[in-house]
């Protein structure tokens, strides 16, 4: 014993200062530094989710920019637009001129401070100036709904060195989630990740619901974001799903008003033999429900083969009622449904034109025999089809100009009408909301009355999650 009591004393004489050191970093590192570093370098929870469409890093889907940052403006409950990283704003020279004052202590992503001279949206002849505290847009012309234009999230873009690789473009918001990382297959996303303060969030691009589909199947993916359908997946156990009516898309059976063959008889005819036994998901017309501008109780052409005949006899067609129905892949039980319905209407229109005493040319009957082609295209040509199939989405503002006015190349449907224009022109320039509502109820009526498609229902939106 008393050999080891030697040992122990020699040794704590030369190493004692090193061996108390070593306890007490020993403690400092278990009791506080390594629960410190433990919580930083622990693993996130990572969610892979699948998106469709194309997508590019100037273009980002809804749900990626919302979660990065945020707008001037916010939407409200009736789609109005309200104060967000503006505090205020203010509406000048009639309407040609938004004076939008920030709110104090915003600040970036990366610790900057949210400056006047950083909001930079891509608005087409719109001059935008900036002063310590306010950021000023003046417009050509006036504009109503520029304030609902500016709930665009805002975003920043910086290049980062890498090094060994290609500098790469870093995406900077405003709020506590943060691109991390994104991947390209040519200029179009194929990957995007953001993280947040527990979780990582890595959203997979996919260029049709069924890649999606088969990506969640194989497990590539845990959620599917918005789709129109949950196909199988309804039956499948252990799944979360949420289904959800989205009032800002809308399916419609789109009319080329560009061909001859569909006049408006015709048009009203079309929409009359339909049954459209939707529910609360009927749609009647192109602006959301929820809108301030919605018309309530505008016609919505209810099933009436009655009705239909007498517009098909009122103007006997010249040429047969053989049409091309064109449409996407998630979209075809509603397609060969139109069918039937078109072609079962067409022996009764037939014997009943026959029998009316007001038709003198009876050989013109045989046209009303309905015949309807579905063409399947993901992407159909909006230049070269005679009916589509196909969901629309609702601006937010009731302003339908890039829509419907006769002068928009993004009119895809053709439509010409001279009122429906004026009314546009008007809605967009009147700041006063009650004279914007008196327009655009006005354009409802109108619109339908000439209907420039045979509007359906409103759309649902399914997010799928193992």
């Amino acid at each position: 014993m008393r050999k080891l009591y030697w040992y122990i004393s020699s040794y704590v004489r030369k190493h004692g200062l090193i061996f108390l050191s070593s306890i007490a970093v020993a403690l400092l590192f278990f009791s506080f530094l390594l629960p410190l570093l433990n919580k930083k370098l622990a693993f996130k929870k990572s969610t892979y989710i699948a998106i469709v469409g194309e997508y590019t890093l100037t273009d980002l889907p809804k749900p990626i920019k919302n979660q990065l940052s945020a707008g001037l403006t916010k939407i409200g409950a009736d789609l109005q637009a309200e104060s967000f990283l503006a505090d205020r704003w203010v509406v000048e020279d009639d309407g040609k001129q938004y004076r939008f004052v920030l709110k104090k202590d915003v600040k970036w992503q990366d610790g900057k401070d949210l400056k006047p001279e950083d909001i930079l949206y891509n608005f087409s002849d719109v001059t935008t100036i900036s002063t310590p505290n306010e950021v000023i847009f003046t417009l050509p012309e006036a504009f109503a709904p520029f304030a609902v234009s500016v709930s665009e999230p805002i975003l920043r873009t910086s290049w980062e060195k890498k090094m060994f690789s290609p500098s790469k473009m870093n995406i900077i918001g405003i709020g506590q989630y943060k691109m991390i990382d994104y991947k390209l297959k040519g200029n179009n996303l194929s990957e995007f990740k953001i993280d947040g303060p527990d979780a990582r969030y890595i959203y997979r691009f996919y260029l049709t619901e069924n890649e999606a589909l088969a990506s969640f199947k194989k497990g590539e993916v845990d959620v599917l974001l918005n789709i129109s359908d949950c196909y199988d997946l309804c039956d499948w156990p252990n799944l979360e799903t949420a289904k959800e009516l989205a009032y800002d898309r809308y399916l419609s059976v789109f009319f080329n008003n560009s061909d001859p063959l569909l006049n408006k008889n015709i048009r009203q005819a079309l929409s009359y033999i339909l049954e459209k036994n939707y529910g609360s998901a009927r749609a009647i017309g192109p602006i959301n429900p929820n809108s301030w501008a919605y018309l309530q109780g505008g016609k919505d052409y209810a099933k009436d083969f009655d009705r239909a005949i007498e517009r098909l006899v009122s103007e006997m067609p010249r040429n047969p009622l053989h049409f091309e129905l064109t449409t996407g892949s998630n979209f075809i039980k509603e397609a060969e449904a139109i069918k039937k319905e078109f072609e079962a209407f067409a022996p009764m229109a037939i014997e009943k034109c026959k029998s009316n005493k007001d038709v003198t040319e009876k050989a013109l009957c045989q046209n009303l025999d309905i015949k309807v082609n579905i063409k399947i295209s993901n992407f159909p040509d909006l230049e070269n089809y005679q009916l589509l199939l196909i969901g629309q989405e609702s601006s937010i503002d009731p302003d339908q100009y890039f829509m419907w006015h006769s002068s928009q190349p993004t009119n895809f449907t053709h439509y010409k009408n001279t009122r429906i224009d004026s009314l546009l022109e008007k809605g967009r320039k009147i700041l006063n909301l009650e004279d914007r509502r008196t327009i655009y109820q006005e354009f409802q009526q109108y619109l339908l009355e000439d209907p420039p498609a045979i509007f359906l229902r409103y759309l649902n939106n399914f997010s799928i999650a193992r």
